[in-house]
């Protein structure tokens, strides 16, 4: 394990033991409010009915809870490093048909192939490789056969935990790899979310 993969996991289970494993301040949200305006502009994408999605440090499945009310059919994978998290998840939406989770780092184990790829918050976490962004927006856009959406930040506090990009910036990179990509910046102060679409 990283030094910054071991920060991740320190962070969580501290808010674990502050705030209990249930809600959002364990994964690190602000509150539920903050994560589910993140949602509704990632479900944004496309419609998603009877399509398979891979939700990337799903955390406690929230995006699939999100998701159900207006996609009952859809076939969900869960990738989550912590084990606490993933227990959540699991105890929540385990018993759900075409539900699969899986433990353990989305950018060092091999991805399954789906349609859409999503990842709400998971790529905000300080790596010392500088071209760490760039490496993982490629592994999961490479892993998806109609779309990848995530969202970054673009305004922080420094506290050594959390990364900010430039917009921009990395909708130039995503415009090297995909033929359409679209950048969404106008429903946050700190963040931003771009889709970038299959050939």
């Amino acid at each position: 394990m990283t030094a910054d993969t071991a920060a991740i996991f320190d962070y969580h289970r501290a808010m674990i033991s502050f705030h209990g494993n249930t809600g959002p301040a364990a994964l690190g949200w602000r509150d539920k409010e903050s994560q589910l305006i993140r949602f509704k502009v990632l479900a944004g994408i496309a419609n998603l009915d009877n399509f398979s999605i891979l939700d990337a440090g799903c955390g406690h499945a929230d995006l699939l809870g999100f998701l159900l009310p207006n996609y009952p059919e859809i076939t969900y994978t869960g990738f989550e490093q912590i084990p606490e998290l993933l227990s959540e998840a699991k105890k929540r939406y385990g018993n759900r048909p075409n539900t699969n989770f899986i433990l353990g780092d989305f950018i060092e184990t091999s991805l399954p192939v789906v349609d859409y790829v999503f990842l709400s918050g998971s790529l905000n976490y300080y790596q010392a490789d500088p071209d760490f962004i760039y490496k993982a927006i490629e592994t999961l856009y490479n892993s998806c056969k109609k779309g990848l959406a995530f969202n970054l930040l673009h305004r922080i506090i420094p506290n050594g935990l959390l990364a900010a990009y430039e917009p921009g910036k990395i909708l130039s990179f995503c415009k090297t790899i995909s033929n359409r990509c679209i950048l969404t910046d106008d429903y946050s102060d700190e963040d931003f979310t771009v889709f970038m679409y299959g050939d």
